[in-house]
């Protein structure tokens, strides 16, 4: 099944968090926690999310290389302006789902437009 969000005038955390719930699969009744969900996602204006300046001004983004200082913090304004929102929402539902096999299965059924 289909679940189409609409993200304008919405929080970036609580459209996350719905997303995940749904690709995970715990709104149907049939969920188990080894199997993989069959619902597909796709959020819409996704570039009309609701962030507050603080979260704006405070949010950094990190990636380690894993060689000395190859640390890289992002700002969350540097972030949108690099790679957009879509981008944003990737990494907020990519740590909502539990990190196991199942985790790139579940990002797979995820779209998102700006």
């Amino acid at each position: 099944m289909k679940h189409i969000i609409d993200a304008e005038n919405k929080k970036l955390g609580r459209v996350a968090s719905e997303a995940a719930v749904i690709l995970m699969g715990k709104n149907s009744p049939t969920y188990r926690k080894d199997r993989e969900g069959t619902d597909t996602v796709e959020i819409k204006n996704a570039s009309k999310l609701s962030i507050d300046l603080r979260k704006m001004e405070q949010k950094e983004y990190q990636n380690f290389s894993g060689y000395p200082s190859g640390l890289k913090i992002i700002s969350m304004p540097k972030m949108i302006e690099k790679k957009g929102y879509s981008e944003l929402l990737k990494i907020a539902i990519y740590g909502m789902v539990p990190g196991n096999r199942l985790r790139a299965k579940t990002m797979k059924r995820l779209t998102i437009a700006e």
